[in-house]
């Protein structure tokens, strides 16, 4: 039994929120590095990722998961599936809430989360671009609601508005109990996935609308030594029109998503990045149950 006067907390809170919440802008804020997948494009995260916070006496793990969203495709549905598990299996749950969001995004929220039975806090996300009469309206809407949730709060990334708040709330709501990782961790997921990720992220910010969601990353190896990181990696994509895509006009495509990606990734490693990096035609991985397993994404 462990002794609660030692004081120290610790427990899971799911991340959740339609696709381009911000989710991931305010977990990078959060725990101060870039861990978490950004993209401007809708769905871009595809799992659920771990991230750590210590926060006084209370040790946060954070997940990261998909927008809740519903679609027919076969990887959509694996990525709802991630984020009802991440719900199911948390101590408690943040909703990210737009400010410019109706609250019908709200409503559907509330009908996944009462079978789960996990309380929530709503986090009212970029209200740097409205009118603080605007965050007031929007606040004064969610109050028919205010017996399903512990608390709502503003919060703005660029105006550095809401994160101790944010933190002090979820400190409340965990359980007494010994810290569960390392105190020096920030992230449980390894090397090698938050390299896929960068790279996964390289792709869609410089390329076309159509690629990003028929591709994904496979890391062949890591030579890992103390100066440099040499990694060996494979787009995979759909078709052969998009592989050439990808590469280019003599490999000016595929240069530039390797550019990017190598400089996130020596910003996260702190040491030099060598990216080999090719691409590869697998047709139709991401509409059959076997393709998908073979990246990791068990349905």
């Amino acid at each position: 039994m462990y002794d609660e006067s030692v004081g120290t907390k610790a427990g899971f809170v799911a991340v959740v929120g339609r696709p381009n919440a911000g989710k991931s802008t305010l977990l990078n804020y959060v725990v101060g590095e870039k861990l978490a997948m950004v993209s401007k494009k809708a769905q871009a995260t595809r799992k659920r990722m771990n991230i750590i916070v210590m926060h006084e006496n209370t040790q946060i793990i954070f997940v990261d998961t998909p927008g809740i969203h519903q679609k027919e495709r076969l990887l959509n549905q694996f990525m709802l599936d991630e984020a009802l598990k991440a719900m199911g299996d948390s101590d408690l749950i943040v909703f990210l809430a737009p400010v410019t969001d109706k609250l019908t995004e709200y409503e559907k929220f509330l009908a996944l989360v009462q079978a789960k039975g996990t309380k929530h806090i709503v986090v009212l996300t970029k209200i740097d671009h409205v009118k603080q009469e605007d965050i007031l309206k929007k606040l004064g809407e969610y109050q028919k609601y205010q017996d399903r949730f512990e608390a709502i709060i503003p919060f703005s990334v660029n105006k550095k508005v809401g994160k101790k708040q944010l933190l002090d709330e979820i400190a409340k709501h965990l359980p007494y109990s010994p810290f569960l990782y390392d105190t020096e961790i920030l992230t449980t997921d390894n090397i090698r996935d938050i390299y896929k990720e960068l790279i996964r992220e390289s792709i869609f910010e410089n390329l076309s609308d159509e690629i990003p969601y028929e591709s994904d990353v496979t890391i062949e190896r890591i030579e890992e030594s103390d100066e440099m990181d040499r990694v060996f990696a494979t787009i995979i994509v759909e078709k052969e029109a998009q592989k050439g895509m990808i590469v280019g006009q003599k490999g000016v495509g595929i240069k530039r998503v390797g550019k990017s990606a190598r400089e996130q990734m020596e910003l996260f490693s702190g040491k030099k990045i060598f990216l080999d990096l090719h691409v590869a035609v697998k047709k139709g991985w991401s509409k059959n149950k076997e393709g998908l397993e073979e990246f990791g994404y068990i349905i």
